[in-house]
This record gives structure tokens, sequence and C-alpha cells, in this order.
């Protein structure tokens, strides 16, 4: 299609609902927008410019079909999404210094799994103190269940640097997680 694209910049996709779903390239949103399939909901101030035609530069877009998203599919766990999940923070003392790991709520020796549900973040002393052990036989507590965080948090993992105009979208959708770190 021969067009002009000044930098590799990432377009916000969302649902038909207004719920965000994922980032792509500008390309493929304007394929999606060409398509029909897509609308653009919000542009930036310059234009795309073909050979032929100049069209809206999409910096949101909002699917024109529901797609229906099975919850079932749980994405991988990494540390940088677990930590950013539980807020950079230890689940059991709350300190956000120090060394950052990775603990099994039950452990693994126990038949825990690696799942969402059953890890979290933990300072490298209170899983020393926790070790192969369930978290009330230490006397311990979880300050909030671990739960699988909320499609947003990728997205905003995705992007080095959350536009102003996405933010709205974002916020209405549970995603005040912080990212930095």
């Amino acid at each position: 299609m021969g067009y002009i694209f000044f930098s590799v910049q990432q377009v916000l996709v969302l649902n038909a609902s207004y719920e965000p779903l994922n980032v792509c390239s500008v390309r493929r949103a304007h394929v999606l927008v060409f398509k029909g399939k897509a609308e653009v909901v919000e542009e930036l101030d310059r234009p795309l410019s073909s050979a032929t035609a100049v069209y809206p530069w999409p910096h949101v877009i909002r699917l024109v079909n529901y797609v229906r998203v099975p919850r079932m599919v749980q994405r991988k766990i990494s540390r940088r999404a677990l930590f950013a999940r539980d807020g950079w923070q230890c689940v059991y003392c709350g300190t956000s210094s120090g060394r950052l790991t990775l603990d099994h709520v039950i452990p693994r020796s126990r038949g825990g799994g690696s799942v969402w549900e059953n890890v979290v973040t933990s300072c490298a002393p209170c899983n020393l103190r926790k070790g192969n052990r369930l978290p009330h036989e230490v006397q311990m507590e979880l300050r909030s269940p671990p739960r699988p965080p909320a499609p947003v948090l990728f997205i905003r993992l995705a992007t080095p640097k959350i536009p102003q105009r996405w933010e709205p979208y974002l916020a209405a959708h549970g995603a005040a997680a912080t990212v930095a770190a």
C-alpha cells in the first residue's frame, strides 16, 4: 500500500464494548478500519497518507463486532507481570524495598501449581521464612488473594509509555497497576 510511517507507533484496540483488548501497529489498525472491521475512536493530528489518498492516523480503534475473549486462556506468568500485578510489594509484609521473589502460596513440593492463583510476590526474608509451608503454618497472611491479572496489565507492560489519550479507556477497566521498575 506504500504508506509513509514516521515511527513505529502502537494503536490501542478496544472490543466493541470499549474493553481494552490489545495493542497493534498503525498498519494493522488501518487495515482493520479499511476492511470495516474496526472504527477509529481517537486519531492523531497528522494524516496517514498513501500515494493517492489521505486517511486518519488511528490512535485508538474499536472493533465493530464483539470478540469473545475466553477467560480460561491464561497468560504465561512472568516475574515482571507478577510483580506489577502485586504493585511491586511483598504480599505478606508489604515492603517494596529489597529483593522481590516469586513465591508459591501452596508450595510446589505440596502439590501447588505455577498458576496465577497460586503465585505471589514475596520479599526474600518472607519467602525464606515461609519456606515450603503454607502461610498459616508460619503465622503469615496474604494481604490479598492472588488472581489472574486484568488484561490491561499486559497492555501497560507491552507499551513503554502509555499515551495520555489511552488512559480513560484503560482506567475504566481496572488498569491502576503500576508497571514501573
